[in-house]
């Protein structure tokens, strides 16, 4: 579908994946981690593309709207660099990108959802 668009900026990939997700679009969601990538959501670990691809083939089977996440600016070093989401719902997601030899940027790591602290919940 729209794995030929990639992502010019790191902050483009929050972009990329909401278009995608509410897409349907399996292999587009894969298309924006690299090969080796590690994605992580609550227990679930998935590690490369068949893995990723199983995670977001089950995830989309059951789920079909996925809202716009508030993409926050990219803390950069050189090709690599730390995105952040934050959900409606206040969960936040931080990964981190490498800039591609071929253009464009992929994930390599993700931590999808990480939580809000509840009030008066101590840490």
């Amino acid at each position: 579908m729209s794995t030929a668009v990639h992502a010019e900026e790191p902050e483009d990939l929050a972009r990329l994946f909401n278009e995608r997700a509410n897409a349907g679009d399996v292999e587009g969601l894969v298309a924006l981690y690299e090969p080796d990538a590690v994605l992580a959501a609550g227990k679930v670990v998935a590690t490369g593309h068949a893995e990723i691809r199983a995670f977001y083939t089950d995830l989309l089977a059951r789920r079909s709207a996925f809202p716009a996440a508030e993409t926050l600016p990219a803390i950069r070093n050189g090709d690599l660099a730390m995105t952040f989401a934050r959900l409606p719902n206040g969960t936040i997601s931080a990964e981190t990108a490498r800039r591609q030899a071929g253009g464009g940027w992929r994930w390599l790591i993700d931590q999808l959802k990480i939580k809000p602290a509840t009030a008066g919940k101590a840490d």
